[in-house]
This record gives C-alpha cells, sequence and structure tokens, in this order.
C-alpha cells in the first residue's frame, strides 16, 4: 500500500501500489463541480493515468486550474489533429497562437478550405470524442520516436526530438493517430466534451471553455491586428525557415546563433524606425500627432521600446519627451479598492483623470504647465516647479497599462493621438502543434528581470503572476485592437539566451512549495532551446531591459 495525502480534502488514504490517480481520484470519492482532467503530484503536473509507487501529495485539478485548462487544450489539439488526418491523409496542420480567446489553426489541404471541410472536421471531432478513445502514452529511446515520426514524414516532431538531447521520450497514440505533446492528456476523448471549430479569416479558430465557467464557451473576439502580426512574423520565420525550435537548434549548431540575433534585432530596429516615420509623416495634413500612447502587458519591454521610439522620432527632427502616468496618482486614501479591500492601483480610478486631461489639454493649446511629481512616501501629490510647455517639435511619449484605454484621454482631439500596443507575441513553436504561450515568454523575462533588479525570487515571481494577469484582464487586454500599429517585442533567438538566466533561478524554488509546478513546467520547456551567450546582443535590445547591460537608464 502508499499512503496518499489529498490536499483536495486535505485527507490522507492508502491505497494499492502501482494505482493510477483515475483510481486515487474515484477512491477519495471528491465531488468536483466539473471534470477532473489532471493532478499535482508532490507539486508536478501529471496525467490521470499517472501510476503511485511511493507515498505521494496530490492535488486534483479541473479545467479552472491553468494547468488544468492546459491539458484539455492540448488533448482537443490532438483530437482535431487526427480528425483531420482521418478526413484528409496528407493534410498539414499547425496549430500557431493563441488569439481571439482560441487557438489559430493553419490547415494545408492542397486547396482553399471551405466552410464544408470545417464542418465535416467538427463532425469527425464528435465522433472521436462520443467514441471515448483512451490516449496512449508510450516511452522508447529518443532513437526510436525519431524513427516513427520520420515514417510518418513528421519532420517538426523529427527536428525538435533530435536536438533535445534527450535519451529517453515518449509520444501519445490516438487508435493509429501518432503525435507528440510535452505534456500531459486526459485518459480518454470523452473528457473533451466542449469545445467548436469556425472557419476563421484564413484558417480556423479552435474554440475552448472559459475557465470561469467550462460549461461556456469563450467569446470570439475579434483580433485582427493582432491576428496580422503573428502573421507577418510566422511569414518572415518562414521565409527564414525557422518556423520551431528543432529549426532554430539545428541553425545554431550549424553556427549561425549570431546572424539570428543580428537579423532579429535589425528586423525589430526596421519596424520601430517605420512606426516613427508614420507618426511623422501623419502629421502633414496639419494636425500633427502630438501625444505618443503607448501601453502592453508586463514584461513586454514597452519601456524600452519607448526609448528606442524616442531615438528615431529625433531623427525625424522631433523632441520626444516622456510624460509618466504615475506622477496622476490620486491621493492615497482617494484610491479605489479591490475586492480584498487593498489600495487598488492598477485600476484606471487610481489616477486623476481631471488633472492629467486638463493638462494636456492646455499642453496641446501652447500653455506651459506645472507638472506633478507623487510622493510615494506620503501618498499625496506635489508641485516643486517642474514647468513644461511645448512647442511644434515637442512630442509627447505616455507609457502606462491605461495607455489605449479611451477613458484615459477623452478629452484629447484623436488626430492628436498614435496608440502602440506593444506585448511579446511569440511566433517560433516548438513543432507543429506545440505552441508557445506568449505569456510563458513574459513570465521569463519577468523572473529574470525581477530576481536581477528587484530582488525577488522566482517562487515570488510566480505567485504572483496570477494577479498580475488578472490586472492585464481588466485594464489591458480589452483595448489592445484601440492601436493604431501593434509592436511585436519578442525576438526569434530569445528563448535560447532567456534559458541561460532562467534555469539557475527556477532551479532555486522549493520543491515543497505550490510555485514549484509552474517552475517545473518552465523548467522543461526552455530546455527544448540549446543555450546561446547573450555576449552578442547589442546594449540597445528589448532583452537588455530584463537581461542587464543595456546602454539605456531605467
Amino acid at each position: 500500500m502508499v499512503q496518499i495525502y489529498c490536499k483536495n480534502n486535505d485527507t490522507y488514504k492508502g491505497f494499492p501500489i502501482g494505482s493510477s490517480l483515475l483510481d486515487i481520484y474515484n477512491g477519495l470519492e471528491l465531488n468536483f463541480p466539473y471534470p477532473v482532467v489532471s493532478a499535482k503530484v508532490n507539486n508536478r503536473s501529471e496525467g490521470l493515468t499517472f501510476k503511485v509507487y511511493n507515498n505521494k501529495d496530490i492535488e486534483f485539478l479541473d479545467i479552472r486550474d491553468s494547468s488544468g485548462m492546459r491539458t484539455y487544450a492540448r488533448s482537443l489539439c490532438f483530437i482535431l489533429f487526427k480528425a483531420v488526418t482521418d478526413i484528409f491523409p496528407t493534410a498539414k496542420l499547425f496549430v500557431e497562437h493563441p488569439v481571439s480567446k482560441g487557438y489559430f489553426c493553419n490547415l494545408s489541404i492542397g486547396r482553399t478550405v471551405t466552410l464544408e471541410d470545417v464542418s465535416q472536421i467538427k463532425v469527425r471531432m464528435h465522433e472521436i470524442v462520443e467514441a471515448n478513445i483512451p490516449f496512449h502514452r508510450t516511452e522508447c529511446h529518443t532513437a526510436e520516436a525519431v524513427r516513427i515520426f520520420n515514417e510518418r514524414g513528421m519532420d517538426d516532431k523529427v527536428k525538435l526530438l533530435e536536438s533535445s538531447g534527450s535519451l529517453y521520450t515518449y509520444y501519445y497514440t490516438l487508435e493509429d493517430t501518432i503525435d507528440y505533446y510535452y505534456g500531459n492528456l486526459v485518459p480518454r476523448t470523452g473528457y473533451v466534451k466542449q469545445f467548436d471549430l469556425v472557419k476563421y479569416y484564413d484558417g480556423l479558430l479552435l474554440r475552448i471553455p472559459t475557465r470561469s465557467n467550462p460549461n461556456v464557451l469563450e467569446e470570439v473576439i475579434k483580433q485582427e491586428k493582432m491576428l496580422d502580426v503573428f502573421k507577418e512574423y510566422i511569414q518572415w520565420s518562414n521565409i527564414m525557415g525557422l518556423s520551431n525550435a528543432g529549426d532554430f537548434n539545428i541553425a545554431c549548431a550549424q553556427g549561425y546563433a549570431t546572424d539570428l540575433i543580428n537579423v532579429a534585432e535589425a528586423l525589430q530596429e526596421k519596424k520601430i524606425s517605420q512606426i516613427a516615420d508614420t507618426i511623422y509623416h501623419r502629421g502633414e495634413n496639419g494636425n500633427r500627432v502630438k501625444l505618443v500612447l503607448i501601453s502592453g502587458p508586463s514584461s513586454s519591454g514597452k519601456t524600452t521600446f519607448s526609448k528606442r521610439l524616442s531615438i528615431q522620432l529625433m531623427t525625424n527632427g522631433l523632441r520626444p519627451y516622456p510624460l509618466s502616468l504615475d506622477n496622476y496618482f490620486v491621493d492615497r486614501e482617494q484610491t479605489p479598492l479591490d475586492e480584498n479591500g487593498k489600495y487598488d492601483y492598477e485600476s484606471l480610478y487610481a489616477l486623476d483623470l481631471k488633472l492629467f486631461n486638463q493638462q494636456l489639454e492646455a499642453l496641446l493649446r501652447g500653455e506651459e504647465v506645472d507638472l506633478p511629481r507623487f510622493n510615494f512616501a506620503l501618498g499625496k501629490k506635489e508641485y516643486s516647479g517642474d514647468k513644461l510647455k511645448i512647442d511644434n517639435h515637442t512630442i509627447l511619449i505616455l507609457e502606462g497599462i491605461h495607455a489605449l484605454n479611451p477613458e484615459l484621454t477623452n478629452h484629447i482631439n484623436e488626430s492628436n493621438k498614435f496608440k502602440i500596443y506593444v506585448s511579446a507575441l511569440t511566433t517560433i513553436s516548438l513543432d507543429d502543434h506545440n505552441w508557445i504561450p506568449t505569456t510563458d515568454n513574459r513570465m521569463l523575462r519577468r523572473i529574470i528581470r525581477d530576481f536581477n533588479y528587484r530582488g525577488y525570487s522566482a517562487q515570488e515571481t510566480i505567485s504572483r503572476w496570477p494577479s498580475v494577469r488578472a490586472g492585464e484582464d481588466k485594464w489591458i487586454f480589452p483595448y489592445q485592437e484601440n492601436a493604431d500599429v501593434m509592436f511585436n517585442s519578442a525576438l526569434l533567438f530569445e528563448f535560447a539566451v532567456l534559458r541561460r538566466h532562467a534555469e539557475p533561478i527556477l532551479t532555486d524554488v522549493p520543491r515543497n512549495s505550490p510555485e514549484y509546478c509552474e517552475a517545473y513546467r518552465l523548467l522543461k520547456f526552455i530546455k527544448y532551446f540549446t543555450p546561446v551567450q547573450d555576449k552578442e546582443i547589442p546594449p540597445t535590445s528589448l532583452l537588455r531591459e530584463f537581461l542587464g547591460g543595456s546602454s539605456f537608464k531605467y
């Protein structure tokens, strides 16, 4: 027998050695409102078919948990892949990136995908779910897995596994369909009840349930601008022959790492230059842009982007002046409270919107204003004679989480504003069916920056991340499509560079802490990338904001 401690109901119970997590779940008679899809075993995420041979701490998860949702989404992608290959045996499916509250997929079948094709695939997916087919996980030598994927022409898996350096690996089967996923799946297809598949622009959108209410699908939100940015970068990556981690690792092994860094950095500089030119030329009709608003989620590189944009604006004969929203906080006792009764500094209404708009309007009329400075120790605004008056060559740069919220600058003429959304929109995948969430990219950046500059451990950063994400969902993401232009701050090579910095920090997360599960997942995923030294990265790079060595002052 093995002794199991269940965190869900705070009880101990004995089970026969070799019991699966599903056996244990059934034996504990837990009452979950939604189907359980995975579990944390000693703070590591495992599938329900995982067998237990020693005493363990176990916490069962449904899809309201982020780890459970990842298990559900991966399983759904495998069902989609099987449905596609059953109907179109020679088709190529690419699960490219999360967009519009779902997953955008590209399907290549040798002709244009029609609505009838999508309907046929969806019907087949429902048949697979109804058949309740088991997912089988097979562990073997990596060379054997490579041989199997080679025989099926799945080059993306071959490159990933060959360049991973692992002696053993595993693959999944669903009847006669074989695939690879870097995380666990549900036990059987019958677990995946809620989904939809719709035609979406020139591809497909795989719709998933909402985490807060898994009986309801996420609402499809139009994100045309974001989709265009993703498509542009994926097209560029494909031209470069670098669509996934295996391609990148092979290029590094062949000595092209420095070239990849130089090209990726040059592409970003070109984009920033084009944005600066657009801002400058927009004023040729006589109503010049006088306020640049820059927003984006945590660790998207907004600060470095605004500094590099300022340099490019200077080359156009403009004088950028940074405005800090931090100086427009209301007095502390007037700060709105969150649901826990604590001051909500991320709320738009933590800002003195009336004063901010009054001063902006005055500046744009050519008047001089006395800028406030917020004293964080006293929790009050102070005035120390910091005067500002702008002329025709001055352009105000405002960077902050609320910059794209229309309510922030609702009294300012639209023709005077230029709005930019910055985010790390990761376009490189592990392989054709294993996307890399943009949030993982940003979290790795934040873990490194917090450790280097703020004295926070990875454990502390990971524990804060859910509240950071909740703030983004409320105050940033709803307004991203308001942008005049979107800038992708992700760099093709960055996971290979972040790996060297992140590994020692993540390794320090204690195994007995709840944050270990996320740290272990990030460590496992980042090991797919061949590590690259950061000495070739220029001092003006966006990555320097997180790694150090920047020529900018923060």
